[in-house]
Protein backbone atom coordinates (compact mmCIF):
# COMPACT_ATOMS: atom_id res chain seq x y z
CA UNK A 1 0.00 0.00 0.00
CA UNK A 2 1.43 3.35 -0.61
CA UNK A 3 1.54 6.47 1.50
CA UNK A 4 -1.25 8.08 -0.61
CA UNK A 5 -3.56 5.48 -0.42
CA UNK A 6 -2.99 5.10 3.33
CA UNK A 7 -3.36 9.03 3.85
CA UNK A 8 -6.88 9.92 5.59
CA UNK A 9 -8.40 12.38 2.60
CA UNK A 10 -11.44 13.29 5.42
CA UNK A 11 -15.38 13.55 4.37
CA UNK A 12 -16.26 12.98 0.79
CA UNK A 13 -18.43 16.20 -0.48
CA UNK A 14 -21.80 14.09 -0.18
CA UNK A 15 -20.96 13.15 3.44
CA UNK A 16 -19.79 16.77 4.40
CA UNK A 17 -23.58 18.00 2.29
CA UNK A 18 -25.02 15.42 4.86
CA UNK A 19 -23.51 16.64 8.13
CA UNK A 20 -24.41 20.15 7.08
CA UNK A 21 -28.04 19.27 6.54
CA UNK A 22 -27.96 17.50 9.79
CA UNK A 23 -27.01 20.52 11.55
CA UNK A 24 -29.48 22.65 9.65
CA UNK A 25 -32.56 20.34 10.58
CA UNK A 26 -31.23 20.25 14.28
CA UNK A 27 -31.26 24.21 14.54
CA UNK A 28 -34.90 24.19 12.46
CA UNK A 29 -36.19 21.36 15.42
CA UNK A 30 -34.84 23.59 18.31
CA UNK A 31 -37.21 26.52 16.67
CA UNK A 32 -40.00 24.88 16.77
CA UNK A 33 -42.41 25.38 19.85
CA UNK A 34 -45.69 23.23 19.95
CA UNK A 35 -45.46 19.25 19.86
CA UNK A 36 -48.51 18.99 17.21
CA UNK A 37 -47.02 21.69 15.28
CA UNK A 38 -43.38 20.31 15.39
CA UNK A 39 -44.47 16.61 14.55
CA UNK A 40 -46.86 18.22 11.08
CA UNK A 41 -43.54 20.41 10.10
CA UNK A 42 -41.29 17.40 10.12
CA UNK A 43 -43.82 15.39 8.08
CA UNK A 44 -44.15 18.31 5.81
CA UNK A 45 -40.09 18.52 5.55
CA UNK A 46 -39.52 14.68 4.75
CA UNK A 47 -42.34 15.08 2.17
CA UNK A 48 -41.11 17.71 0.95
CA UNK A 49 -37.34 16.43 0.97
CA UNK A 50 -38.41 13.48 -1.01
CA UNK A 51 -40.27 15.29 -4.12
CA UNK A 52 -36.56 17.11 -4.20
CA UNK A 53 -34.97 13.79 -4.87
CA UNK A 54 -34.11 11.64 -8.30
CA UNK A 55 -37.21 9.96 -10.15
CA UNK A 56 -35.87 6.11 -8.92
CA UNK A 57 -35.17 7.79 -5.57
CA UNK A 58 -38.10 9.97 -5.48
CA UNK A 59 -40.55 6.44 -6.13
CA UNK A 60 -38.94 4.28 -3.97
CA UNK A 61 -38.78 7.00 -1.19
CA UNK A 62 -42.48 7.94 -1.61
CA UNK A 63 -43.51 3.90 -1.51
CA UNK A 64 -41.15 3.46 1.73
CA UNK A 65 -42.95 6.64 3.03
CA UNK A 66 -46.68 5.15 2.74
CA UNK A 67 -45.84 1.49 3.98
CA UNK A 68 -44.04 2.40 7.04
CA UNK A 69 -46.74 5.44 8.19
CA UNK A 70 -49.31 2.62 7.11
CA UNK A 71 -47.78 -0.15 9.08
CA UNK A 72 -46.57 1.59 12.14
CA UNK A 73 -48.72 4.90 12.64
CA UNK A 74 -47.07 5.15 15.84
CA UNK A 75 -43.51 6.03 14.12
CA UNK A 76 -43.14 9.70 13.42
CA UNK A 77 -41.12 10.57 10.16
CA UNK A 78 -38.47 13.11 10.31
CA UNK A 79 -35.33 14.33 8.25
CA UNK A 80 -32.35 12.74 9.52
CA UNK A 81 -28.92 14.26 7.88
CA UNK A 82 -31.30 15.08 4.59
CA UNK A 83 -32.77 11.78 4.21
CA UNK A 84 -36.33 10.44 5.79
CA UNK A 85 -36.09 8.77 8.87
CA UNK A 86 -39.13 7.38 11.34
CA UNK A 87 -39.09 7.95 15.09
CA UNK A 88 -40.44 6.57 18.41
CA UNK A 89 -39.80 8.06 21.66
CA UNK A 90 -37.74 10.45 20.00
CA UNK A 91 -35.32 8.22 18.38
CA UNK A 92 -33.95 6.92 15.23
CA UNK A 93 -36.04 3.38 14.86
CA UNK A 94 -35.56 3.21 10.60
CA UNK A 95 -34.40 5.32 7.65
CA UNK A 96 -34.24 5.60 3.78
CA UNK A 97 -31.29 6.21 2.33
CA UNK A 98 -31.21 6.97 -2.10
CA UNK A 99 -28.69 5.91 -4.13
CA UNK A 100 -27.65 9.31 -5.52
CA UNK A 101 -26.68 10.87 -1.83
CA UNK A 102 -24.20 9.49 -1.90
CA UNK A 103 -23.80 7.87 -5.43
CA UNK A 104 -24.63 4.06 -4.42
CA UNK A 105 -26.07 1.66 -7.15
CA UNK A 106 -28.87 1.00 -4.62
CA UNK A 107 -31.10 2.77 -2.25
CA UNK A 108 -31.31 1.36 1.46
CA UNK A 109 -33.58 0.77 4.24
CA UNK A 110 -31.68 0.82 7.33
CA UNK A 111 -32.62 0.30 11.05
CA UNK A 112 -31.41 1.56 13.87
CA UNK A 113 -30.26 -0.86 17.47
CA UNK A 114 -33.93 0.89 18.33
CA UNK A 115 -35.38 -1.27 16.06
CA UNK A 116 -36.63 -4.86 17.68
CA UNK A 117 -35.55 -7.03 14.83
CA UNK A 118 -33.12 -9.37 16.63
CA UNK A 119 -33.03 -12.51 15.51
CA UNK A 120 -29.95 -14.78 17.89
CA UNK A 121 -26.44 -13.57 17.41
CA UNK A 122 -26.51 -11.56 13.67
CA UNK A 123 -29.29 -10.13 12.20
CA UNK A 124 -29.84 -7.51 9.05
CA UNK A 125 -29.95 -4.04 9.95
CA UNK A 126 -30.08 -2.76 6.34
CA UNK A 127 -31.69 -3.71 3.18
CA UNK A 128 -30.83 -2.85 -0.49
CA UNK A 129 -33.84 -1.43 -2.45
CA UNK A 130 -33.23 -1.16 -6.38
CA UNK A 131 -37.31 -1.30 -6.86
CA UNK A 132 -40.54 -1.74 -5.26
CA UNK A 133 -43.01 -5.00 -6.15
CA UNK A 134 -45.58 -6.12 -3.48
CA UNK A 135 -43.56 -8.56 -2.27
CA UNK A 136 -40.95 -6.10 -1.42
CA UNK A 137 -43.88 -3.80 0.45
CA UNK A 138 -45.02 -6.30 2.06
CA UNK A 139 -41.64 -7.32 3.84
CA UNK A 140 -40.45 -3.76 4.68
CA UNK A 141 -44.13 -3.56 6.39
CA UNK A 142 -43.36 -6.49 8.64
CA UNK A 143 -39.49 -5.49 9.27
CA UNK A 144 -41.55 -2.04 10.98
CA UNK A 145 -43.81 -3.88 12.50
CA UNK A 146 -41.73 -6.26 14.00
CA UNK A 147 -38.90 -3.16 14.73
CA UNK A 148 -41.69 -1.58 17.08
CA UNK A 149 -42.70 -4.21 18.65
Amino acid sequence: MSSTESTYRGFTAEERAAMKEHAQEQKKAARRSARADKAAQEQQDVLAKIAEMQDSDRLLAERVHAVITTSAPDLAPKLWYGMPAYTLNGKIVCHFQGAAKFKTRYATLGFSDQAKLDDGTMWAAAFALTEMTAEVEARISALVKQAVS
